[in-house]
């Protein structure tokens, strides 16, 4: 090997000879000192020619140190050990397992994972994947019930395998017994009411495991698989009945059971229908408008209580029935309001939660309202006197006419008994004179003078007389002449 080259002086136009030298191999970057790859194959070539000169001091130098031979890559090396390795479920066939990745992986990095089971008093260790396990989760199936078996689980790279993680006990291949527990609905809670011919479909959730076994019952009987019919998964019962009839009505209880504990629920199921009519309907008595009734309580009430009566009359005449009271909740009453001379028979219908009953219990007598002789007594009164002496309501008035003009006077007057009317010129009846009409009607009195003349003029009064008093009014009557007869004159 060339030793260390010392530093080069370059002479001005004076180029180095070229020779071919093989050149040194560069040292690995790891060598503790690098050749000077870097310099000039002029620089190279150089160094001998002018290393002469120094020949003497080469000879006293110390060797120079050869460079290290390049360092071989690391060799593969397997990951650690898994972590956390637990049971995450089992059932009577099946172990579901997972852990953590290593905590050391290594530049080669992991290729998946093994895991291997064992019987327990045996090293028998046997893979239950056949490729590896990418994720840090697996499910060990196909096992065999009560079998107990130890579980580990091994990393596999380029390296090779990593030492194993092992469960600290044995695992029993059983399902981990979970205690039942029914849910039953709120709406079932209470007594479940369903009309006679509904359709039943109870749906009854509950919980466990391994799956319950579902026993059901009725009043502490076993069903009728012929009328209800039940079906169960993991997850809830089903109480099933097409058509339902009043014998379905009880008490029924579910009973769920893992092992040796269990739970149970009852709901009660009450199956109704209209009501029966009442027993029997009578007339009790009859007087004046009135009738009181009585009945008793149907014999059927539909699997449910009874919430009323409706009673209905009708006229023998007309056959029309008319309800009179409804929603009536005693078991007697008074019908009243009825018509005279008419007859009248009651029929009376039950009623429950469902409704009117279909028919009604038609009471057998039948109730009479009589004509009772009645007579008539008119109150007594003190009879009111009514008579009044004449009286006039409206005066006679002053006039003035003309010769030859027609006028009349007119006054009212009241009395009681009616007053005979009378009427006078300057005190001197009247009397039937044609010269004047005389009228009185309603008390209205008036006397036409027809075509005065000169000496028509004066004081007339009109009287009126009965039995009681007598009155009398006055007015004058001026009478003048023509105003065309004053201008002849003249």
């Amino acid at each position: 090997m060339p030793s260390k080259p010392a530093p080069i002086k370059k002479a001005a136009g004076k180029e180095p000879a070229k020779k071919e030298e093989k050149a040194p191999e560069p040292a690995p970057e790891p060598a503790p000192e690098p050749a000077p790859a870097e310099a000039a194959p002029a620089e190279v070539e150089a160094a001998p020619a002018e290393a002469a000169p120094a020949e003497g001091e080469a000879a006293a130098a110390p060797p120079a140190e050869e460079p290290k031979p390049p360092t071989p890559p690391p060799a593969d090396e397997p990951t650690s050990a898994p972590l956390d390795l637990f049971i995450e479920d089992k059932n009577d066939t099946s172990v579901s397992i997972i852990w953590s990745q290593p905590e050391v992986v290594g530049h080669t990095g992991l290729d998946g994972y093994l895991i291997e089971v064992a019987k327990e008093g045996t090293e028998d260790w046997k893979a239950v994947n056949e490729e590896l396990q990418k994720s840090c989760r697996y499910v060990i199936k196909n096992q065999t019930t009560g079998d107990r078996l130890k579980i580990r689980v091994v990393a596999v790279n380029a390296g090779g395998r990593s030492p194993p993680v092992t469960l600290p006990e044995a695992v029993l291949v059983k399902e981990v017994a979970d205690r039942p527990k029914v849910r039953l609905p709120r709406f079932l809670r209470q007594r479940y009411v369903a009309n006679v011919g509904d359709k039943i479909n109870l749906t009854i959730p509950f919980t466990g495991k391994p799956k319950p076994v579902v026993s059901w019952t009725k009043n502490g009987q076993p069903l009728d698989t012929k009328r209800v019919n039940i079906r169960s998964t993991e997850r809830d019962s089903i109480l099933f009945i097409r058509t339902s009839e009043r014998e379905d009505s009880g008490v029924y209880e579910m009973c769920v059971k893992v092992d040796d504990f269990e739970d149970r629920a009852s709901l009660i199921l009450q199956i109704v229908e209209l009501p029966g009519p009442p027993a029997s309907v009578k007339i009790v008595d009859t007087w004046g408008f009135n009738v009181a009734l009585e009945w008793t309580a149907p014999t059927d009430n539909g699997n449910t209580e009874i919430t009323g009566y409706t009673i209905q009359k009708a006229d023998k005449k007309t056959g029309d029935w008319f309800t009179v009271l409804e929603h009536y909740h005693r078991l007697n009453a008074t019908i009243s309001d009825l018509i005279m001379g008419n007859t009248y028979k009651f029929r009376v219908f039950s009623e429950n939660k469902c409704g009117i009953s279909e028919d009604a219990t038609v009471a057998k007598e039948e109730a009479k309202i009589l004509k009772t002789g009645i007579e008539y007594k008119p109150p007594e009164y003190k009879e009111h006197d009514f008579t009044e002496p004449p009286k006039f309501t409206t005066s006679l008035n002053d006039r003035a006419t003309t010769v030859g003009y027609s006028t009349k006077l007119l006054c009212s007057v009241r009395g009681s008994p009616k007053p005979k009317v009378q009427w006078m010129k300057n005190q001197m009846i009247i009397g039937d004179d044609p010269k004047y009409r005389q009228i009185c009607v309603q008390g209205i009195c008036s006397l036409e003078i027809r075509r005065p003349g000169n000496f028509d003029g004066g004081v007339y009064s009109c009287k009126a007389k009965n039995d009681h008093g007598e009155a009398t009014v006055s007015c004058k009557l001026e009478v003048k002449q023509p105003a065309v007869a004053d201008a002849d004159k003249k």
